[in-house]
């Protein structure tokens, strides 16, 4: 085959991406098909799982018109790792909606579980949380008609909902649950490499309805494309592969994906037991088993979503103001920033977005941005406290074009910002994956953001961590 492809899959709350890349990682074609999230009075965040996995066919379908087929060696498959679905085995017909990793639905529940919190991170690494998998799974197997007629009849399988992607799309229909998203179900262990007896028990989930546990880099199977047949070999995390985006992996990097949420990730190697952060698998096949320690932002583009939906600003003219503003502003106030459920450090999932203070629409976006590089300082603050401090930040995703929160995170954390230009951080990290990680393989283009001592800006830091702990009772 002359100069293969290969093709990354990003399946996003959002959209499906299928986007193209040469062996030096060049990007040859890209499609996007927008899919729709689905949520409710009562909290609900769902989607409908036909309608994900038929948007991985169009956006595949829609990529073959601008890259052609007989050129894609391989690709992989990176999905939203603590989103959960439930099918039939037999046919890939779904029995209930996909429940996004944003929904909280079984809370209550989980709250009931409490004194196995510690027993819970002591096997998983991840606190005892309702974003992650099980509790969802608990949720369906109890409430849902056609999930406990299909776990009585044998014909339930159920879990991440990468798996239900690759089962339904993939000629050999494997059940298959890869190391970075079966971990986000609260089932499976790091440490062990495997589903967890403790954790189904306690969790009342059967073991025959999940699929077999398998590494990220696996020959999972085969799409079908027109005439052609393109094996899957890697399958993953959204997140999982973002590092792999600016290069090898450095140990010394702190990557910090600045998208709808936030995710720091600190490279550890194997797995390492580190509360209140979460012990993440970025990497598992034949020769690696590559962890991080991992800091979670819920409100990152969703808090400035969520300024424009209870404010009315205008939030992209807002940022756009403030792209080359000082780093700091004195009097401005602070936003005590819970939105979609406070992560780690504090992991508070009711907690209530706030103000404290008066100011401008100007000066409220900024107090929202200013929260974001907050909770990531304080983020990388617990991570340096196991690993020491980072030589840099290595940024991604949408936000990471604003400049003002570079800026402000290399100053608060000490060490420059690399910004790469391409912000498909997570397609770019894939594709370098399924490629076999050939030397050639560029990084995007970064540019290199200096830190700036700001003694205003880190006494802010501090008032804002005063007002956390002390709101949050921590």
């Amino acid at each position: 085959m002359n100069d293969p492809l290969y093709i990354a899959i990003d399946q996003g709350g959002h959209a499906t991406r299928a986007v193209a890349f040469d062996r030096d990682g060049r990007q040859a074609g890209a499609a996007v098909v927008t899919v729709t999230t689905q949520r409710n009075a009562l909290g609900h965040v769902e989607h409908d799982a036909a309608d994900l996995a038929g948007s991985v066919v169009t956006a595949l379908e829609d990529l073959a018109r601008h890259a052609p087929l007989s050129r894609w060696a391989a690709a992989g498959l990176a999905v939203q790792r603590s989103s959960i679905a439930c099918w039939d085995r037999r046919d890939g017909r779904p029995l209930a909606p996909v429940i996004s990793w944003q929904d909280r639905r079984n809370a209550a529940w989980l709250r009931g579980l409490g004194h196995q919190a510690a027993r819970v991170h002591e096997l998983t690494g991840l606190p005892l949380s309702p974003h992650y998998g099980a509790s969802k799974l608990r949720w369906c197997l109890d409430h849902v008609p056609a999930v406990r007629a299909a776990a009585a009849g044998g014909t339930l399988a159920a879990g991440p909902l990468a798996s239900f992607l690759l089962h339904r799309l993939l000629i050999e229909r494997p059940l298959l649950a890869d190391a970075a998203n079966a971990a986000r179900t609260q089932l499976w262990s790091p440490f062990e490499r495997d589903w967890s007896p403790p954790l189904l028990e306690l969790f009342g989930i059967p073991r025959a309805i999940l699929p077999h546990a398998t590494g990220t880099g696996a020959p999972f199977g085969h799409l079908a494309i027109d005439d052609h047949r393109v094996p899957v070999t890697i399958c993953t995390g959204d997140q999982s592969v973002v590092p792999f985006a600016a290069g090898p992996l450095d140990p010394h990097a702190a990557y910090i994906n600045l998208g709808t949420g936030a995710f720091v990730l600190r490279p550890t190697g194997s797995a390492l037991r580190a509360a209140p952060l979460l012990t993440s698998v970025i990497r598992a096949d034949a020769t690696h088993f590559d962890c991080v320690l991992e800091g979670t932002v819920n409100g990152a583009g969703a808090a400035l979503s969520w300024l424009e939906e209870t404010q009315g600003t205008a939030a992209v003219r807002l940022l756009a103001l403030l792209d080359a503003a000082p780093l700091s502003d004195p009097a401005a106030p602070f936003f005590l920033n819970g939105v979609a459920g406070l992560g780690s450090p504090f992991w508070r999932p009711d907690f209530a977005s706030r103000f404290v203070g008066e100011g401008s629409e100007l000066q409220q976006c900024r107090a929202v941005l200013e929260s974001v590089a907050f909770l990531v300082k304080v983020n990388l603050d617990a991570m340096d406290r196991e690993l020491g401090r980072p030589r840099r930040l290595v940024a991604s995703g949408g936000l990471a074009g604003n400049a003002l929160l570079c800026r402000m995170l290399a100053s608060l954390a000490g060490a420059p910002v690399e910004r790469a230009s391409d912000l498909e951080a997570t397609a770019r990290g894939l594709a370098r994956l399924v490629a076999g990680e050939p030397a050639g393989f560029a990084a995007a283009p970064a540019q290199r953001l200096e830190p700036e001592p700001e003694q205003t800006l880190l006494a802010r830091y501090l008032k804002w961590l005063e007002l956390m702990r002390a709101a949050t009772g921590a």
